[in-house]
């Protein structure tokens, strides 16, 4: 029997489209329909394990389940009327090599298996991508030192082509460069902006609380797109988890210029003035935030300086290439990161997995924290999550 994906509903509507790749989609307005043809009418509401969350993680790990117990009935929860609305469809499409992550991680053991799977997986099934390469700049003598720790920490993790290189190799390869209700036996969440609410409704644990870090990405106007080759991206701060502003080269042609990451005032703030009451007191109260702004309050002042005005991010940008100008510059969409911070303002770096007890808990799988290259690892990370859920429910 072959596995047919199918999508069901959620509390906002039915989801529309396919898996990208080869699954195709049966569902209609008014219907919900199983992931599997496993033994139950396509009518039903009822299934063996249900994944909430239609992001890029959640599809992935539906998609494991399938190729591994095609028997099972297996549902996808989405509460947008799409796939990918939030997360997923937002993040700038860099498939990445696992450079930054550190040695023996699950970001970094996933990010480097991950990122084979997709390139397998995009050459299975006819997918465009584009490998370009990265070009990890120092443009400070004190981030020279920092360089290096990237380039031994990318060895250690099993990184292929990494070079050091110096000015006249650089300049060769960037000339410019300088719901309704389901029954099921399982559930997995992979509800990225809300994984801390759903882990709570479950009666699970609470923490890491969600914080949430929009970010604005510019876009290069396209007779200015000559000016850069593949991605380049800045040496990263190794106090946060964001790589910095950076030149991404997209499958269309254009150039983003970003993102940024500062503090979204709504967990689905896309715009600068969004804001929820509900959502900021939630930051505020039960995560450790106030920590966080008071440890790190001039890179935060900075980097919302850099939001408001467009020639602070220009100037920032004119380091990698000085012929940029403000004229050059669009402004582009925005994403919305969802972080894991503890209660003492610390970032949780690391991919978090876990569950509960009693009745309800321990039939769920949370995935906490999924932050990037969670796009790049997903094929890797819905192999584990299908081990876990093997080990755990005793499929």
């Amino acid at each position: 029997m072959v596995p047919a994906l199918r999508y069901i509903r959620g509390a906002c509507g039915p989801a529309l489209g396919g898996f990208p790749g080869g699954f195709s989609s049966a569902g209609r307005p008014g219907r919900s329909w199983p992931l599997c043809q496993g033994g139950r009418p396509a009518s039903t509401r009822s299934f063996d394990v249900v994944v909430i969350g239609g992001g890029i993680v959640g599809l992935a790990s539906a998609r494991a389940l399938i190729l591994r117990h095609p028997a099972l009935s297996i549902g996808v929860l989405e509460k947008e009327k799409d796939l990918a609305i939030h997360q997923t469809g937002h993040n700038s499409g860099v498939i990445h090599s696992g450079i930054y992550y550190k040695p023996e991680s699950l970001k970094a053991k996933l990010c480097v298996q991950g990122a084979a799977l997709i390139y397998e997986y995009c050459k299975q099934k006819g997918i465009s991508y584009k490998q370009c390469g990265k070009l990890i700049v120092a443009v400070e003598q004190e981030e020279i030192p920092r360089l290096q720790a990237l380039y031994e920490r990318g060895r250690q993790n099993g990184v292929q082509g990494l070079r050091l290189i110096q000015q006249e190799d650089i300049k060769k390869k960037e000339p410019y460069c300088r719901g309704e209700e389901v029954q099921c036996q399982y559930v997995v969440t992979c509800a990225g902006l809300y994984s801390d609410r759903i882990s709570e409704l479950s009666g699970c644990n609470p923490d890491p609380q969600i914080v949430p870090f929009r970010g604005d990405y510019l876009i290069l106007k396209p007779e200015k797109c000559y000016l850069v080759k593949g991605n380049i991206y800045p040496v990263p701060d190794s106090r946060f988890p964001f790589l910095g502003v950076h030149f991404t080269p997209r499958m269309d042609g254009s150039i983003w210029l970003g993102p940024n990451a500062v503090l979204a005032f709504k967990r689905e703030g896309y715009r600068p003035f969004d804001f929820s009451a509900r959502d900021i007191m939630d930051v505020i109260i039960k995560s450790g935030l106030i920590k966080l702004v008071f440890q790190n309050f001039s890179y935060g002042v900075n980097e919302m300086y850099k939001a408001c005005f467009l020639s602070a991010t220009v100037k920032h940008l004119q380091k990698f290439i000085p012929e940029i100008t403000v004229s050059d510059i669009l402004r582009g969409p925005a994403g919305v990161r969802a972080q894991a911070l503890d209660r003492d303002g610390n970032l949780i770096e690391d991919f978090v997995f876990d569950g509960g007890v009693g009745d309800i808990g321990n039939r769920i799988l949370h995935v906490r924290n999924a932050p990037s290259p969670a796009a790049t690892s997903s094929l890797a990370i819905s192999g584990m999550i299908a081990d876990e859920v093997q080990q755990r429910f005793n499929l």
